[in-house]
């Protein structure tokens, strides 16, 4: 069992969108597993083995309990596949999580489309008896949150995670094969350029900056949000 299930298409994905809550909620000792839903095997730059091996570097900069990849084709995810979506709910019922991160569908690259869309349906799935998925049985997270990819919206919630940021920073920058590029590399993509993880930044700042934090990390959430006591109205350290 663990507390938190964050579930992405890519390795680095996690990392780049939420990797700062994800670190957060891992020092605050919730039990966190990051789930990549492929290897990123279709990538320009790096192998999928160079990948993995980047990937247990930066859970292990993140502090998370543990982490693990389905499989799934790269470039191939399809919420209408029916052994796809069982992929995701044996996931989500195997590790029986509290609260479930994923990425937000509203981007450009079809994979994050289909992740999203994935994480929003499986999580529902995971809870029906009949659904015929081997292993645990029937499990459906209180939560649900869904990452801010290159895509804005107005986000449900935003996390301050500017204690965490270091963290997060040293998560991004273990994948070498992705953010960096030498003099000359002819290898050249949008995220191996030098601006992006700049971009990424600014982003959070920006965020961060709507809730008077320095750095902050959006999340939509299927609403309305129930609150069933005075103390989830009230902050216990009000500004």
């Amino acid at each position: 069992m663990s507390d938190v299930l964050a579930l992405a298409p890519h390795p680095d994905d996690i990392e780049l969108s939420s990797g700062g809550t994800v670190a957060l909620l891992a020092a605050a000792g919730r039990s966190v597993v990051m789930v990549d839903l492929t290897a990123g095997e279709m990538a320009t730059r790096g192998t999928p083995e160079l990948r993995a091996r980047e990937a247990e570097a930066a859970a292990a900069a993140l502090g998370v309990a543990g982490r693990e990849c389905l499989g799934l084709p790269d470039g191939g995810l399809s919420r209408g596949d029916p052994g796809q979506m069982r992929a995701v709910v044996e996931a989500i019922r195997r590790h029986r999580p509290r609260l479930v991160i994923g990425m937000h569908w509203n981007d450009d690259h079809p994979d994050h489309v289909e992740a999203g869309k994935m994480v929003r349906r499986a999580a529902y799935l995971a809870g029906l008896r009949n659904y015929p998925a081997p292993g645990a049985g029937p499990h459906r997270p209180a939560r649900v949150l869904f990452a801010m990819g290159r895509r804005p919206f107005v986000p449900s919630l935003v996390v301050d995670v500017t204690a965490h940021y270091e963290t997060k920073r040293r998560g991004v920058e273990a994948y070498r094969s992705q953010f960096h590029r030498d003099p000359g590399d002819p290898l050249t993509t949008p995220i191996s350029d030098p601006e992006f993880l700049v971009r990424v930044e600014a982003r959070d700042r920006h965020y961060g900056g709507m809730i008077g934090v320095r750095f902050g990390e959006p999340f939509f959430e299927v609403g309305p949000v129930p609150v069933r006591a005075a103390g989830g109205l009230l902050e216990e350290n009000p500004r």
